[in-house]
């Protein structure tokens, strides 16, 4: 793998209630879910959002490289008002982070997909809508991934 320097990526899928957050082995090859926050629904405007903080403290805690973000693209290939919300987010965690890099990255179906990896494996109801979140943040995070593999092969 020459492309991809070395270290901890973090994925993360913004929900408008919850933040899945995934993370990478130090080598770039498997994602795996790490935890589900709450999205701070009332920050005051002078105030960093306490899920950013959150995240920036993952960022610290896991010695991230770089964060990746899912993209909501629709199955058209536009930004709706989902990716204009997640592009905005994305700068401000970008500017709570810096100099750690924040990419952008498409998720379309990442949601749908983990849904129905989670139900193949019996979690359903509200077990799934727990860990729904961390596991599209774990496809969002392998498929970009899987993608950098792809491209220095």
């Amino acid at each position: 793998m020459t492309g991809l320097s070395r270290g901890v990526r973090l994925g993360v899928d913004v929900g408008q209630v919850r933040i899945g957050v995934s993370r990478s082995d130090p080598h770039g090859v498997l994602a795996t879910p790490l935890v589900t926050l709450s999205r701070d629904q009332n920050p005051r405007s002078d105030a960093i959002p306490t899920d950013l903080v959150q995240v920036a403290a993952l960022v610290a805690e896991h010695e991230a490289v770089e964060v990746v973000v899912g993209l909501p693209v629709n199955l058209a290939g536009k930004h709706g008002p989902a990716a204009e919300h997640v592009k905005a987010y994305s700068r401000q965690l970008a500017d709570v982070i810096a100099p750690v890099p924040v990419t952008l990255t498409d998720e379309r179906m990442s949601t749908v997909v983990a849904s129905r990896r989670l139900a193949e494996r019996g979690v359903r109801g509200k077990k799934q809508r727990a860990v729904v979140d961390q596991a599209a943040a774990v496809e969002i995070l392998q498929s970009w991934l899987d993608a950098q593999r792809r491209r220095t092969e």
